[in-house]
């Protein structure tokens, strides 16, 4: 059996770089960890009937999150997927562990996640079927027969970017073994809602809609929408024309009908509201039409647009379970009924659910409980929506991340449907109630700016935040600049115009949705924004300069007002605008600018000229939006950018590479598989080793080892949501990933990454150079929990410890770790993996622990209490303590029988302790000494406790006059051995019911406790830690000399009584 060692030593000489591809499969070792912030859009929810416990959230591009209490814990249980935006979430009302998903948003604007088809569960979450329908792209609804879970129809949208087959009703009658194409009108058209009369199964309505989406636009209505009914389960389908319903083009068409009676039926109906369109075509006039004859006739019955309005991103209609006139409406607001829709009834303040409302689901048993998905996360009502209980979720789509350079960093972004957000990487909270484990939701707070766009801090000031964003303020273009020591915002906005409803084609100035924002890497006074042109400003942005022409196409067929029958101009859908600006590391004035209609320039004067480079790129998409360029650090000629083609009907991965400054390109997708889902986000040049990249998909991580030549996932436990962002923290050495739809995760300490090379590939043993580790103090919490879903997580504490290991070495049973200090004294002793490839370990930082105390008998007065199962329980109060290491230099050695590796590691001090590092050096030798007196104290108490029970053992001894004498005598002596421990240990302690409170602690307790006391942090001993630490050391030493004198004289004659009669002796020593 080989035996692997793991030793912290010495120093290590730098590891070459090299730069092949790594030939690793995986990185499961390293972990990420999700830091905050809340969540925002939920797009679907669903309960169980009669089960007020059990609800299911589906986020737009998030997963699925599931309840068992009522909404306190919620758990992601889809992670497993690599398809994470839910479009429905539908329960068999014949079986609740049968859970039916359709993936893919159907609320529709630019900002949001495909699908990959339908998924089924039996076993109610725990695990996933995939059952097709991959490139249907979003589902709007799924429908189960009530009477057999197997049968269902899934309404698909379709993706929208373009004419496909995919789309309209799909029907299944084998559990999605196999499906039908039941219903479909034509390539343009797709399924915007479906209805199940629940009284009678066979028959089904379906809101069929015409709907493209495109960057530079949506449309929205034709002649393929429109209402369709099945009266025999989806064998055949009529189009509900006349007969009081609309007759002009229609839209987007939501449904209910009311379980109560399904005669009656509501329908939304997306018309115009009679207002022209661009080209003069007249539109119809309406918002909600009933039936109360089973689809027969259908009447007008409001023209209110608070029902639906903007219909392209929420339209929903539910009617209540009991009663066929009520019926709910979610939409900006949240709208009821209560005469079947002839009247309106808003619900504001505390009646409201968080706003921007996309689903409802309503316990068809219990009308009065209800649960709502919205932009704020879910909504859950017990009193039929007079009152709601608001609940975010961990799914934060944010835009991009950035990081300041503070100890320990900052983490910045803007997140969709909601605030700017700034957080801390990690916390090390410790206070009244002990340590708080996670980074609480509480720890976050805006920065200015809006939800989309940039949340950037000044590399020289972090107290200095700028924000570029849209949805707030002048709309499009916001750009804010904040002093967090004031908490104020300034508004600095290049063209301080409101532009809500605004076509970009009548624009001065186009700023799309997500508008640019980067500071000069050579002046951090310079910060740069873009609308057509490229901005800079020098003052702070009291005056902004235009630096180049336009830049994209200004193709102005393409800058129309945008959504069709029902128009929505908000910058979301403009295009010709410029999408990424990038300045060189290395030379000022060198920028890179690429846009979202597929162009990229460059100039290397500042902007005085610039040169269209679209034309040196190979099978550039058309119209693709160049979302993020990486100038290189290493080589002024150098640079990538990712170009995102989804939105002009192209999900195929794009990536390029220059080396001559642009004036030829090379595409670097191999080994990105494509997919429905491939349609890359972003690219990363690392700052450590040239030609590592790093690249965000739909769905994925990737890492290329060769300068994009070929990729590899770098997934590990990162869940599947959009990569839209990447950056590396460099004092760090972190990797911080931006997600749309999970918020922020960070991967610590990526050296093991940046140090894999062919050479420690071929070995079979490779300590990697591990970052310099601080040793932080603890800092008072917030008044926040932490143990919300939103809550963030900390790494474990320390340094992490990163090895290879080949197939051979890694056989082995165990891996032994073993930190060293300067001198060669063993610090730490450790279990590490035995994995192939890449391991990790986490050195809190501290020496072995003191010597644990193990009680052998009952607490005094408590006969009841059973010992465990070795005969053994723990010592109230007395748990081990280990020290924290100095700072300085350890060292790491990993042997594996004739094979070892060895590399340094330095413990630094806590820069924001105020304690020097001769006060923490002090500190260390009196907590030193009060561990050695602790170590002390326990090996008496542990003598004594092995003692006492052998003479509890002899005093139960048969035999009534010839075991007399030495019953006796071992009671009296343990009543001495008791009394000395008793001077160390409160004896009478159960360590149940907060008995400690009852009874005085014993000197070891209180060693302990004040060796708590001064470890706490870096500053030196007090006179009064002094004092009381001499004090209990006289007592202990007092305890200790009576105790050895028992042991000396009474348990050896004791002893000596034992052996007369043929015993063996008490032993008062553990034996080898």
């Amino acid at each position: 059996m080989r035996h692997i060692c793991l030793i912290v030593l010495g120093f290590l000489a730098p590891i070459a770089l090299g730069a092949q591809q790594s030939g690793v499969s995986n990185f499961d070792a390293l972990k990420y960890r999700y830091i905050g912030p809340e969540g925002n859009r939920i797009s679907t929810a669903a309960g169980i009937p009669g089960d007020p416990n059990i609800y299911y959230a589906g986020a737009a591009s998030g997963g699925i999150f599931k309840t068992t209490d009522g909404g306190n814990y919620w758990e992601p249980i889809f992670d497993s997927e690599d398809a994470l935006s839910i479009g429905f979430i539908a329960v068999a009302p014949s079986d609740p562990n049968v859970v039916w998903v359709g993936t893919g948003e159907p609320n529709i604007r630019s900002h949001i996640s495909m699908g990959k088809g339908v998924y089924r569960s039996t076993d109610a979450g725990k695990t996933w079927s995939f059952l097709g329908l991959e490139n249907t792209g979003r589902v709007s609804r799924i429908q189960v027969d009530p009477r057999d879970p197997d049968i269902a129809y899934v309404a698909a949208l379709g993706h929208s970017y373009g004419p496909q087959q995919d789309r309209g009703i799909f029907r299944t009658k084998d559990g999605g073994k196999t499906w039908e194409h039941v219903l479909f009108v034509d390539e343009n058209t797709g399924a915007s809602d479906l209805v199940m009369d629940p009284n009678n199964p066979r028959i089904l309505f379906a809101g069929m809609w015409q709907l493209e989406i495109h960057t530079w636009g949506r449309t929205s209505g034709g002649p393929g929408s429109g209402l369709f009914m099945s009266r025999d389960g989806g064998d055949t389908w009529v189009r509900l024309t006349g007969n009081g319903l609309p007759t002009e083009d229609q839209g987007k068409i939501a449904l209910a009908i009311a379980p109560s009676n399904s005669n009656r039926i509501y329908a939304l109906i997306e018309t115009g509201d009679g207002v022209p369109l661009p080209d003069g075509t007249e539109t119809e006039s309406g918002e909600l039409w009933r039936s109360d004859d089973g689809g027969d006739t259908w009447k007008l019955v409001s023209y209110d647009r608070s029902l639906a309005g903007r219909t392209h991103y929420y339209s929903r209609v539910e009617a209540s379970p009991t009663d066929d006139m009520e019926a709910y409406f979610l939409t900006n607001g949240f709208i009821s009924t209560t005469n079947g829709g002839e009247n309106s009834i808003d619900h504001l303040g505390v009646s409201e659910p968080w706003g921007d409302n996309h689903d409802i689901w309503i316990d068809p048993h219990d009308a009065d409980r209800m649960i709502v998905a919205n932009d704020g996360g879910v909504d859950i009502s017990t009193t039929r929506g007079q009152s709601w209980r608001q609940i975010a979720l961990p799914v934060a789509q944010m835009y991009h991340v950035t990081v300041d350079t503070r100890i320990p960093y900052y983490v910045y972004g803007n997140r969709q449907d909601g605030q700017s957000a700034r957080g801390p990487s990690r916390t090390f909270y410790s206070g009244f109630l002990g340590s708080v484990g996670n980074i609480p939701r509480g720890d976050w707070h805006d920065v200015g700016g809006g939800e989309s766009g940039f949340a950037t801090p000044d590399p020289e000031d972090p107290d200095i935040i700028w924000s570029s964003a849209s949805g707030s303020g002048a709309v499009g273009g916001i750009v804010t600049r904040m002093d967090l020591e004031s908490r104020q915002v300034h508004n600095v906005e290049v063209w301080p115009k409101n532009t809500v409803g605004w076509p970009a084609d009548e624009l001065r100035y186009r700023f799309v949705w997500d508008p640019p924002l980067a500071i000069s890497p050579h002046n951090h006074e310079k910060v740069y924004t873009a609308s057509q042109h490229v901005h800079v400003t020098t003052d702070r942005g009291h005056s902004w300069q235009v630096i180049s022409p336009d830049l994209t196409r200004n193709d102005r067929s393409r800058m129309g007002p945008s959504g069709g029958l029902t128009p929505d101009n908000l910058g979301v859908e403009y295009s010709g605008v410029v999408f990424s600006v990038e300045e060189s590391p290395l030379t000022p004035g060198l920028i890179w600018a690429g846009t979202n209609d597929g162009l990229i320039h460059v100039t290397r004067d500042g902007g005085e000229s610039w040169t269209d480079l679209t034309a040196n790129v190979p099978g550039m998409p058309d119209w693709g939006s160049i979302r993020n360029i990486e100038a290189s650090r290493y080589d002024a000629g150098t640079a990538y950018f990712a170009v995102d083609g989804h939105q002009a009907n192209n999900r195929d991965p794009w990536l390029y590479r220059t080396h001559d400054y642009g004036e030829s390109w090379t595409l670097i997708v191999n080994g990105i598989e494509k997919s429905p889902l491939s349609y890359t986000r972003s690219i990363l040049e690392d700052p450590v080793r040239p030609g590592l990249l790093y690249a965000g998909t739909e769905n994925g991580l990737f890492v290329s080892f060769n300068d994009g030549d070929m990729w590899q996932p770098l997934q590990s436990n990162l869940p599947h949501a959009p990569a839209l962002w990447l950056v590396i923290q460099e004092h760090f050495n972190d990797l911080v990933v931006g997600t749309y739809g999970r918020g922020f995760w960070i991967l610590d300490d990526i050296s093991a990454i940046q140090q894999l090379n062919p050479e420690v590939i071929g070995s079979d043993i490779h300590v990697f150079e591990p970052r310099d580790e601080y040793r932080f103090r603890p800092t008072v919490p917030p008044y926040a929990s932490d143990q919300e879903p939103v809550a963030g997580e900390n790494p474990p504490y320390g340094a992490s410890i990163d090895y290879w290991l080949s197939a051979s070495a890694a056989e082995a049973d165990s891996v032994n770790v073993i930190v060293r200090g300067a001198s060669g004294n063993v610090i730490r002793s450790m279990k590490g993996g035995a994995n192939e490839g890449i391991n990790r370990i986490w050195w809190d930082l501290r020496h072995d622990s003191s010597v644990k105390a193990v009680l052998r008998t009952p607490p005094r007065y408590a006969s009841w209490f059973v010992l465990g199962e070795n005969g053994t329980r723990d010592a109230p109060g007395l748990a081990p303590v280990s020290l924290l290491a100095l700072p300085g230099r350890y060292t790491v050695e990993v042997v594996v029988n004739e094979w070892k590796h060895s590399t340094s590691l330095e413990v630094l001090k806590d820069p924001n302790s105020r304690g020097t590092e001769g006060d923490v050096r002090e500190n260390f030798e009196l907590v030193s000494q009060l561990q050695s007196d602790l170590n002390r104290a326990t090996e008496v108490i542990n003598g004594a406790e092995r003692i006492r029970s052998q003479l509890q053992a002899i005093q139960g001894l048969s035999g009534e006059d010839e075991t007399l004498e030495l019953r006796n005598r071992a009671k009296e002596l343990e009543a001495q051995f008791t009394a000395v421990e008793a001077k160390l240990l409160q004896l009478n302690m159960t360590g149940r019911g907060q008995d400690g409170l009852r009874w005085p602690s014993g000197s070891a307790q209180q060693i302990r406790s004040l060796l708590a006391n001064v470890e706490s942090s870096d500053f030196p001993p007090t006179e009064q830690h002094r004092a009381v630490g001499d004090e209990l050391r006289v007592e202990l030493d007092e305890a200790q000399a009576e105790y050895d004198v028992l042991v000396r004289t009474q348990l050896s004659a004791f002893n000596a009584m034992l052996v007369a009669q043929g015993l063996g002796g008490v032993i008062s020593e553990d034996q080898p």
